[in-house]
């Protein structure tokens, strides 16, 4: 791919699809969970513009209300929201310690690999202005899945979630110029049920267990475990 032959829009598009994927690097590496919003709420304000480029070049004028949607949606309601939650769950100050970062960034330099080599071929028929951005919006898709499989805090999973979603919008707009009006107020709708939903599920296992740390969850057992049916007789003959 010659970037001198694309044109001006074009290359501002593969540029923003770039800082975007950057994004999605910078939360891999983040331990504070304030920052880690931000770099979220910046990841849904590139992707708005990049939405805007996408419609502007393929003059698709719905797009233009995806990427308003999607301004307000991920890039300020659904921020603030967590910024809230952090603050009434007093974690906004914690560090969460990571294990191993550098490997980390190394699975996601494979991942980024592993998505442009798989995505070569499609690049290579796809007659779409976008074609070189399909790769980065899957990479997007992987790193999202890396940070939920590598971060222990519930917050960071749950922006992991979401930066999954992000990527799908994004692969969606590259590859087929969006998706139906009705299908993305659905989608959008649902992405802030669900982030409503995650509010309740960390304050109620903050009540539970103390704690947003999901790996106590697999350290819970039962202090009065069930007699068996066996000894309750032997129990009963003595």
């Amino acid at each position: 791919m010659d970037i001198t032959q694309l044109g001006l829009y074009d290359q501002a598009i593969l540029m923003f699809a770039a800082v975007v994927l950057f994004t999605s690097f910078a939360m891999l590496a983040q331990p504070r969970i304030v920052p880690l919003i931000n770099l979220f709420a910046w990841q849904g304000a590139l992707l708005s513009v990049t939405t805007a480029l996408v419609a502007y070049v393929s003059k698709h004028p719905h797009l233009y209300f995806s990427a308003g949607l999607t301004l307000a949606l991920k890039a300020f309601l659904i921020p603030w929201m967590l910024h809230r939650l952090a603050v009434r769950l007093n974690i906004h100050h914690e560090i969460e310690p990571l294990r191993y970062p550098s490997l980390i960034l190394l699975g996601g330099a494979a991942l980024v690999v592993f998505s442009y080599t798989v995505l070569a071929p499609v690049v290579e028929l796809s007659k779409l202005t976008t074609r070189n951005t399909i790769a980065a919006s899957q990479a997007v898709v992987l790193l999202g899945m890396l940070l939920m499989i590598f971060r222990k805090k519930a917050v960071a999973q749950v922006i992991g979630f979401m930066s999954i979603e992000n990527g799908l919008f994004f692969a969606a707009v590259v590859a087929t110029y969006g998706m139906p009006m009705v299908v993305e107020l659905g989608v959008a709708f649902d992405v802030l049920v669900a982030a409503v939903l995650f509010g309740v599920f960390f304050f109620q296992m903050r009540e539970s267990i103390d704690s947003l740390d999901v790996d106590r969850l697999n350290r819970l057992r039962e202090v009065d475990e069930p007699i068996a049916p066996e000894a309750y007789g032997r129990e009963r003959d003595t």
